[in-house]
């Protein structure tokens, strides 16, 4: 079952992992998701996107490491993460609306359905 895409499309208190850094990190994907939305013929829009998603994955992934988080939980969730960074990638402007959906209702289910599982263990 998957979670309500929020609109207007931005971070709430509902999406708080209670870490501050990835907090930030995940109010920065929903605007840079949202600037897309808004332009979706701009490719700087996407471009920006695609960077701070790998940025933010990276941080995600390092924390997780750094606690060693396990393996058997690991593993999927950096999977997630490699195959939505493909489809970025595989993206071109202008973005229709299929893709704008599709990289909202990822977000909010990652971050509801995934992230929420690492709550209190990094």
């Amino acid at each position: 079952m998957g979670y309500d895409i929020p609109e207007p499309f931005c971070w709430d208190e509902s999406f708080k992992v209670f870490y501050d850094t990835l907090d930030e990190q995940h109010k920065g994907l929903f605007n840079a998701i949202f600037d897309c939305s808004k332009k979706p013929e701009d490719a700087k829009a996407l471009q920006h996107l695609d960077q701070v998603i790998v940025a933010h994955f990276n941080t995600e992934e390092q924390m997780m490491k750094a606690k060693h988080y396990p393996d058997a939980d690991f593993t999927p969730h950096k999977k997630a993460h490699d195959d939505f960074v493909a489809t970025l990638k595989g993206l071109k402007t202008p973005l229709s609306g299929d893709n704008i959906h599709y990289a909202k209702d990822w977000l909010v289910n990652h971050i509801k359905g995934i992230d929420f599982k690492y709550k209190g263990k990094l």
